[in-house]
């Protein structure tokens, strides 16, 4: 089932099984993840499940009964279920990486206290308020419900990045190149700056009518040199005059006549004063000559005069010199999501129920109808997302993969524009009604949209332009595999506790940090905390998982020593054969499960209205 050339099918995965268990067991994956944009569970009563028996068997075979919304528990599982989870994926997170999780008002005001206790408030990026229908419906007695939300976290906010939306034809209207200058499109732009410093707040002499010009109550920009050379530009010399402003020495034209200063205008001084005509010289009628023919036939000066010359003087801000984009604001509702993008051959009625309609229309363009998926998200509104917080051969990963639109939305954009990212996807389906749809849909869509194919059509004909790219399927057992962290080898298990252990009691994440052991310097100690205490793992030289005895333990405080560790020593083994005060036991297998959250912090299926992108 995989798709693409060997190297294609190496760059992204789509795997079926559940999602926490599939973030443990991508631990290679751990510390280098760019971007996770995910769709999970909204909790709205129709298909969220709970089983509480997993509190003593994580391996229970039921699945767990719906949580209908007249649940008074019904937020309580939800959080349970969620949070280790997203310790998880703050695992997963590079330390410059970005989480962005799309929910609606079900469980908004949870998951932000969840991410502002997993995250950090001051990680918090945005809160994203998106516009998911333009129309009211009229399905409330009071408000109808018109957007949705993103919470953009990052891992460490010092070190994210957020990129720029795409500039539009309404910013760059504004510039253009009147005097033909070489370096293209420019515009006006104000020459002062917000600092007030005395010394660069004179006037300076205006070439074309001989007035002042002061910054007000503002600075100039430029050091008063580089503003000499360039109003120079114009064709007259200046020299600095003492004007009798109480300002500065203004720059003002050679052996030019300068406005009469008088004590009211010493005291209104703000903007401009202007030279009355019968004051003019012959030096200023020079000067207005010279500076009208490079106005008229030449690239103007990097300041210039507003009004053809006889307004106040403006700077030039090239085009190429800005950004090439635009800050994005908190509120997206200027984007056309309720346009699907050009997915070809197939058309549809466009139903006046805004922009959630639109994901939907666009998964039936590829696979047809049938799908039963009520609320899939624009391909638009993850696109952006991705572009704003991923970089161009980063990587993205979805534990809530639904319908696929994540992996369909770094396809696309690949094609587009010729970037690199890569993509993890995690679905489990709907296994309680037989529809483990990450092979029979998820894994159909990305197939499609990679070949060309869509619904109607037969492969052959390949409808539309292919996307290209590839993708490799995995399937994970259907349970929590005790035997398989047993037999895993002592590296690779060490990654897994490092990946998924977090201090469940005070719900917050135990930040172990590997110890490397150069020359087998150390048996057992692996990672420490931020306390100064040391983390072993028992392992006998038969490459298998050890236990605690009197002989391991004395090698647990001989290791601690050296290394500088204080008690309590952690300690992962098979089985507690010695006791000790100052050992805390973690019995292998099973405090891993607990751990990567199989208890009554989990389920192991879930699949609500909300995880359908």
């Amino acid at each position: 089932m995989h798709i693409g050339t060997e190297e294609e099918q190496e760059r992204n995965l789509l795997i079926e099984g559940e999602n926490l268990q599939g973030m443990v067991t991508l631990h290679r994956f751990k510390g280098e993840i760019d971007l996770i944009l995910t769709d999970p569970p909204y909790n709205t009563g129709q298909d969220f499940r709970y089983n509480d028996k997993w509190d003593t068997d994580p391996n229970d075979p039921e699945l767990g009964h719906i949580v209908p919304k007249e649940d008074t528990g019904r937020h309580t599982k939800w959080m349970k279920f969620m949070l280790p989870r997203l310790y998880q994926m703050k695992e997963m997170l590079k330390d410059s990486g970005v989480v962005a999780i799309c929910i609606d008002d079900n469980e908004f005001f949870h998951l932000g206290m969840m991410m502002d206790e997993v995250f950090g408030e001051s990680n918090r990026i945005a809160i994203i308020n998106w516009q998911k229908a333009y129309a009211p419906k009229n399905d409330s007695r009071h408000v109808s419900t018109a957007t949705e939300y993103v919470l953009i976290y990052a891992k460490d906010k010092s070190r994210a990045k957020t990129g720029l939306t795409a500039r539009t034809e309404g910013m760059n209207a504004s510039y253009s190149n009147p005097d033909n200058d070489p370096h293209g499109l420019w515009t006006g732009s104000d020459p002062t700056s917000k600092d007030r410093r005395d010394h660069d707040r004179y006037g300076i002499q205006s070439p074309f009518t001989g007035a002042l010009h002061y910054p007000g109550a503002r600075s100039w920009q430029l050091p008063k040199k580089k503003f000499k050379s360039i109003l120079e530009q114009w064709g007259s010399t200046y020299v600095e005059k003492d004007v009798g402003d109480g300002r500065a020495k203004a720059l003002v034209i050679k052996g030019a006549t300068t406005p009469s200063i008088t004590a009211d205008l010493i005291a209104s001084i703000d903007r401009t004063i202007e030279h009355s005509a019968a004051a003019e010289s012959a030096v200023l009628r020079e000067a207005r000559t010279k500076a009208e023919a490079i106005r008229d036939s030449q690239v103007w000066p990097d300041v210039f005069y507003n009004g053809n010359g006889y307004g106040r003087p403006r700077g030039k801000r090239y085009l190429k010199a800005v950004k090439k984009g635009k800050v994005p604001l908190t509120y997206w509702a200027d984007e056309d999501y309720d346009s699907p993008l050009e997915i070809g051959v197939q058309s549809w009625d466009h139903e006046d129920s805004g922009h959630s309609q639109t994901g939907i229309n666009e998964l039936n363009a590829i696979v047809g109808k049938g799908h039963n998926f009520d609320t899939v998200k624009p391909l638009k509104l993850f696109e952006k997302i991705i572009l704003l917080w991923c970089r161009s051969d980063g990587i993205v990963l979805d534990p809530f993969a639904g319908s696929g639109t994540t992996g369909h939305a770094v396809l696309n954009l690949n094609h587009q524009t010729g970037s690199r990212r890569r993509f993890i996807l995690l679905e489990q389906g709907r296994p309680s009604k037989g529809d483990k749809y990450a092979r029979s849909l998820t894994h159909e869509r990305l197939r499609r949209v990679i070949l060309g194919v869509r619904a109607g059509k037969s492969e052959e004909e390949g409808t539309v332009m292919p996307l290209g790219g590839g993708f490799s399927f995995y399937q994970l057992l259907d349970k929590v595999d005790a035997k398989a962290l047993l037999s895993m080898r002592r590296e690779e298990l060490i990654d897994v506790v490092l990946a998924s252990h977090y201090d469940s009691d005070r719900k917050k994440a135990a930040g172990l940090i590997r110890v490397d052991s150069p020359d087998s310097k150390y048996q057992y100690l692996f990672g420490r905390n931020e306390q100064g205490e040391g983390y072993y793992m028992i392992w006998e030289d038969k490459d298998t998982v050890g236990q605690l005895d009197e002989d391991t333990y004395d090698l647990v405080l001989s290791e601690s020593r050296r290394a500088g560790l204080k008690a309590p020593h952690h300690v992962y083994a098979r089985y507690e054969i010695y006791q000790s005060g100052n050992v805390k036991f973690y019995q292998i297998p099973d405090r891993i499960l607990m751990h990567l959250g199989f208890n009554e912090f989990s389920d192991t299926y879930n699949n609500p209205e909300g995880n359908d992108d």
